[in-house]
């Protein structure tokens, strides 16, 4: 299962909005913030995703949370959530008890700010970024599953944001790296490799030019798919490159909306070998609201269709199957997952480079033995996509192994 992290993603919306929602790294549990009865009251909310059906169970306790506190699931069913009290973060434990909810408290990180990173591959392990006053440095701190509470990991050199899990055993971690201390939006960010294995030992991980600003969105470590956003091409661009790789980063114009926002939030797991077969979910939003689109990098066409009603934007896993699960709520249905199948792949190219797909209504689906959930099975398969031209470089510089440095192309 793959879940996606880009700015800090388990931080507060701007606003003082909790984020829709974090989903466990193994895709059994899912975490949100939810209004209470009270108004300006909120209570995390755990989902099971992982059964014949998704179901939530509510993690009150005496005092309402503030909106701002993060939450992230465990694969044991446990929610860590992370408190601002006062010049401090309190980290705690929540799980049901029978008609309650049972507190762990795990201790607290004094700074001024602390986001959570994405759940760690092993489902037990939690991590954060702690930022003091100033940009030039940036602490990692392991927040649970250490011995004596939360514990100093390293001291990285700049403001670090982001996040993306780089293998499956938790020890390669991808931060976007800003240096230029003092500088707010001059200095350059790119993205590095932190090595937890060697007491957070950093590498340069992406630069496609000297002055591009270049982060890592998402990567999925069975096929090395790496999805990116860099203004290498003149302005802010979605590419895709291949971890370990030979061959540049590529800007597919699939990706370049005009009026829109495109963001990946989940790239298809177990493609082993062959990343250009990975199906990749995106969010859109634009002028006429958010949709959802599917792309993969062997393909130069984006398919776009409409959210399902009361879908948690910018949320959702892949199966290894190529299904993808998009969690909704509404007043209906509070906890439901609405069910999409990959598109095949395709050998011809029915359209011109470049055009997608017209927005098409999401599909009913029909009766079927699959697995039920608040929305339904999977709906129907949608039209095969085409193969990509030959992209062109840039620059010279192939990425190679865990880290080193890429080039990049457009198409």
């Amino acid at each position: 299962m793959e879940t996606t992290a880009v700015e800090p993603a388990h931080a507060a919306l701007a606003g003082g909005q909790p984020a829709p929602m974090t989903v466990a790294a193994d895709g059994s549990y899912a975490a949100r913030m939810v209004t209470g009865a009270e108004p300006g009251s909120w209570y995390p909310e755990r989902w099971t995703l992982d059964g014949p059906e998704p179901y939530a169970v509510p993690l009150p306790l005496a005092q309402p949370e503030e909106p701002d506190s993060d939450l992230l699931p465990l694969a044991d069913g446990r929610v860590l959530i992370r408190r601002r009290v006062a010049d401090r973060h309190d980290l705690a434990l929540l799980y049901p008890t029978g008609p309650g909810t049972g507190e762990l408290p795990l201790g607290a990180v004094e700074c001024e700010r602390l986001a959570l990173l994405p759940p760690a591959p092993d489902g037990t392990t939690a991590y954060a970024l702690a930022y003091g006053g100033d940009a030039e440095t940036t602490t990692l701190w392991l927040v649970h599953g250490g011995a004596f509470g939360p514990e100093r990991i390293a001291e990285l050199p700049g403001r670090c944001t982001g996040g993306v899990w780089l293998d499956r055993t938790g020890r390669l971690l991808a931060l976007d790296q800003r240096l230029d201390p003092g500088a707010d939006d001059d200095g350059r960010v790119k993205a590095v490799a932190v090595d937890l294995g060697r007491d957070g030992e950093l590498s340069p991980l992406l630069e496609i030019t000297e002055d591009s600003n270049d982060r890592l969105l998402l990567a999925d470590p069975d096929s090395g798919l790496l999805l990116v956003r860099s203004d290498a091409p003149g302005h802010d661009r979605l590419g895709w490159g291949v971890l370990g790789g030979t061959r540049p980063v590529r800007f597919p114009e699939a990706l370049r909306l005009a009026d829109a926002a495109v963001t990946p939030f989940a790239i298809q797991p177990g493609q082993a070998l062959t990343p250009e077969t990975c199906a990749v979910a995106l969010r859109i939003d634009g002028a006429a609201g958010t949709w959802v689109g599917v792309w993969r990098p062997s393909e130069r066409r984006l398919h776009q269709l409409a959210a399902p009603d009361g879908w948690l934007a910018g949320t959702g896993l892949w199966t290894r199957e190529g299904r993808l699960q998009l969690p909704c709520a509404t007043a209906d249905v509070p906890c439901g997952v609405a069910w999409l199948a990959a598109p095949e792949e395709a050998e011809d190219d029915p359209q011109p480079t470049g055009q997608t797909l017209e927005l098409t209504a999401w599909q009913a689906p029909a009766p079927t033995t699959e697995p039920a959930s608040g929305y339904g099975p999977a709906a129907a398969p949608l039209p095969p996509l085409p193969l990509p031209p030959r992209p062109v470089p840039l620059q010279q510089a192939p990425m190679a192994q865990h880290i080193g440095k890429t080039t990049a192309s457009t198409r």
